[in-house]
Formats: structure tokens, C-alpha cells, sequence
């Protein structure tokens, strides 16, 4: 099926209308990649594509040949809240796999706002939030966990990040709490704190629920980022660590930069991480 769609046409009102024909298209299909068995599972964080609407969204995740997705509340809005389980059925549909939800930020010391939140989720069939809490609304986020039984994979933000710079932060605050509560590893932000990230990848273990990938042309500068594979990040080894710990986790692309056009970018750090799963013989 090939798509003649400009993103204004899709942009508004007739978005809901452009993906129901895209869905229901029985030729809208993800055909496996040759490293789909790969113990690295490949995924995007919708934050990619934050300037697109579902209907490219879903087509890029097609042309990328991945079905894992990290849907941001830009895609699937959180409100109105009783149209959050249709908008994410409309996912499913096209064949895709809603892995985590975020990044969701818990930043109110109150029940009504949290619940909200954990219902979203809930409405959406979605196992994990990606989430920023801040330290002091963590201990009243760990009982929403318990009793949703949903995951929350913490996000490290970098040096900016005044709650959680790096993974180390966050073991730290979860080691002692419920077991659903872990990291999501971002290893660009990680690198620009000077902290290793496949050392950090290790310490963290068993509470790594989530890796958001991206790469760096200088190690501590948020803006160099490139496409992954063209900076210093340490793919093969990150990947190692990952595949030796037993990870059951998503590997999900996070490309912050050429937000208008991102897929050159997206698709060629697509091609260099499956070229590194396939010369390690996964």
C-alpha cells in the first residue's frame, strides 16, 4: 500500500478518519525484520515523532519494520478519558504492540491526580509507565504500582534533571520499594553525567525495565546528538550487557533531534542497531 498523504492532510480534524482507512487496510502489516527473534527487541518512543499525528505515526513504525511502541500522551491523548481505550484498540489494530506509556510526569503530592493517571493507563491496556515522579510523590506513586499492578520505569533526564540525573539516582530511591518500580535507562542522558552506561546498565540489573537509546557526538553535550551508531555511544557493549543480564525489556529509539523530519535519521539508527544485533550472531 503506498501512501499519498501530505502531513497537513492528516494534521487536525481528518486524523481520525486517515487512520481508520489506514487501518483498516488488511495490507497494513509489519513484515519481520531478519533480527526479529533477537533477544534485542527494537522499539520507538513515540516522542520521535512528536510533530506527526497516528496516522504517520503508525506508517513509519511500518516502514521500520518494529511493532514496539512507547506512545506519548501526544499520541494518545489522555483525555477525553473515555476515548482512551478506542485510540489505543486503533494501535493494536495496525499490529502494533503498546509496550509503555510516557513519559508521564508525577509532579502533584495528590491521590486524584495520580489516580488519573494510573486509569489512562489502565484504559489503554498498557503494562508499563515510563514516568518522572518527583522524590517526594514517589512513596504515594508506589501504592497506585501496587494496586494497579502497572510497572513504573523511572526516566533519568541528564544534568538538568533535578530529581533524577542518572539510573544510579534512581536505584537508589527504588532499591527498597516495590518490585514494579524500576529504571528506565536513557543512555544519552546518562553519558552526559559522566556516568558509564553500560556500567550503569549492570548496576541496575533486575530493576531495568526500559532503554531509551541515543547517541552523542561529545559525551557531555545534550545538543550533539546524531543518529545512533555516528557518535561515542557504545552500542555493542550496551547491547551485551543487556543480552548477558537476560533483559526482557524494549531497546526504544528516542530521536530528539530533526523533529520535523526524523525518519533519515530514525532509519539509519535503525540499520546500524540491527547491524550490531546481527554481528553479535543474535
Amino acid at each position: 500500500m503506498k501512501l499519498n498523504l501530505s502531513r497537513r492532510s492528516l494534521l487536525g480534524g481528518g486524523t481520525m478518519l486517515a487512520a481508520s482507512s489506514l487501518l483498516s487496510n488488511s495490507a497494513f502489516s509489519f513484515a519481520a525484520p531478519a533480527s526479529s527473534d533477537s533477544p534485542i527487541r527494537l522499539g520507538i518512543a513515540s516522542y520521535t515523532f512528536r510533530k506527526f499525528d497516528q496516522a504517520h505515526l503508525i506508517q513509519f513504525m511500518k516502514e521500520l519494520k518494529t511493532p514496539y511502541l512507547n506512545l506519548k500522551d501526544v499520541h494518545l491523548p489522555m483525555t477525553p478519558a473515555d476515548q482512551v481505550a478506542a485510540r489505543a484498540a486503533e494501535y493494536r489494530a495496525a499490529g502494533l504492540t503498546l509496550t509503555a506509556a510516557g513519559t508521564i510526569y508525577f509532579d502533584k503530592d495528590d491521590d486524584n491526580d495520580i489516580r488519573s493517571k494510573f486509569e489512562y493507563v489502565k484504559a489503554a491496556g498498557i503494562p508499563m509507565i515510563v514516568g518522572a515522579p518527583t522524590r517526594q510523590v514517589l512513596p504515594r506513586v508506589e501504592k497506585f504500582v501496587k494496586e494497579y499492578d502497572i510497572k513504573l520505569a523511572i526516566h533519568n533526564h541528564g544534568p538538568e534533571d533535578k530529581q533524577w540525573p542518572s539510573p544510579l539516582d534512581i536505584l537508589e530511591a527504588v532499591k527498597s520499594m516495590d518490585q514494579r518500580i524500576g529504571c528506565c535507562i536513557d543512555v544519552g542522558h546518562t553519558m552526559r553525567t559522566g556516568t558509564d552506561p553500560v556500567a550503569a546498565i549492570k548496576k541496575v540489573g533486575s530493576r531495568v525495565y526500559d532503554i531509551h537509546m541515543k547517541d552523542l557526538a561529545e559525551s557531555k553535550v545534550k545538543e550533539s546528538q546524531v543518529a545512533v551508531g555516528d557518535g561515542l555511544m557504545p552500542v555493542p557493549q550496551i547491547f551485551r550487557a543487556l543480552v548477558d543480564m537476560g533483559y526482557k525489556g524494549n531497546v526504544d529509539l528516542e530521536y530528539e533531534i530533526n523533529g520535523d523530519d526524523p525518519m533519515p535519521g530514525v532509519t539509519k539508527s535503525f540499520a546500524y542497531m540491527r547491524g550490531v544485533i546481527a554481528g553479535m550472531g543474535l
